[in-house]
């Protein structure tokens, strides 16, 4: 899903399936996908099928740091932590999402297409402090939001080569902290590849929508708002809210992905604010329209 805006980065490896179900490929796939020489199965490999750390549980933690604007239409950036966090724990897929997370409570399947839904979450800041601009800082701060909702998707896999997906998202959430009180929709389209048997690209387009009180609640000026800041008066109404794309690379530390270990983590997108986003004076005024993002770091699977 394409993401912006955010203060705190994660590391989205959203795509049906995964990297785990490369790594349990074939020998025979994992070659296609280097262009190498056969390799054969690792030692401890059974069934004609590698030994990988994504059989059964597993889970990738680590650290980086990423930079984004500070608050959807600024066009000031901060560089803050970009935490990562994926796994498989007892059946349930954990995902990484923006300041949040969702869980795949649907299991795997051996066959080409796949589903997923379940619970995600997110902890959605901006304007809530530290606002840089000066103008925008004089209308006050926002109370930050915590958006509930779910998540749905499904996985084609060996779409154009052994062990890639093509993966079709929706995320639903809404406030239930009682800051915009709105609902937030976001459709997304992703697309994972291995490059080698160390290496995989994730690309990722999407959109988001909003409602009225989401829009209301970031974009609107209103009198009070105004006359604090100087700002012209806004009304803002919902709608297509953004529109843009990230590429992700993963690149295992020691050449092979499916015996888990270190690994960098290598991100960057640009997405841009449409409709009533665009047209407030927070962005066309003190801002802009054009928002990008990028976050190096580095993870370790077991």
């Amino acid at each position: 899903m394409i993401k912006h805006g955010f203060p705190i980065v994660a590391f989205v490896i959203s795509v049906a399936n995964g990297p785990a179900a490369w790594a349990q490929e074939s020998p025979a796939a994992a070659e296609a996908a280097s262009n190498g020489p056969p390799q054969g199965p690792p030692s401890g490999a059974a069934g004609g099928r590698p030994a990988s750390v994504f059989d059964g549980d597993w889970v990738t933690v680590g650290v980086g740091v990423g930079m984004g604007p500070t608050y959807d239409g600024s066009d000031d950036y901060r560089v803050s932590p970009a935490p990562v966090l994926q796994g498989r724990i007892a059946g349930v897929r954990l995902v990484a999402r923006p300041a949040g997370l969702a869980a795949d409570i649907i299991p795997d399947g051996d066959g080409r297409i796949s589903y997923s839904f379940g619970p995600t979450f997110r902890l959605r800041s901006d304007r809530a402090s530290d606002i840089d601009d000066d103008v925008v800082e004089l209308a006050g701060e926002l109370d930050r939001a915590f958006e509930l909702g779910f998540s749905s998707g499904i996985g084609i896999s060996q779409v154009f080569k052994r062990g890639d997906n093509l993966g079709l998202e929706l995320d639903v959430r809404w406030d239930v902290a009682g800051a915009h009180k709105g609902r937030v929709i976001e459709p997304g389209i992703a697309y994972f590849t291995p490059i080698n048997r160390g290496m995989i690209g994730i690309f990722n387009i999407g959109a988001q929508f909003v409602d009225d009180d989401f829009a209301d609640y970031y974009y609107s000026v209103s009198a009070e708002q105004s006359m604090a800041s100087g700002l012209a008066p806004f009304q803002a109404e919902g709608g297509l809210n953004s529109i843009g794309a990230n590429a992700l690379l993963i690149i295992d530390l020691d050449g092979n992905l499916a015996n888990g270990g270190l690994s960098a983590v290598v991100i960057g997108g640009y997405s841009r604010l449409q409709g009533d986003a665009a047209d407030t004076p927070y962005t066309s005024e003190r801002g802009s329209a054009n928002q990008l993002f990028g976050a190096l770091g580095i993870a370790y699977t077991f």
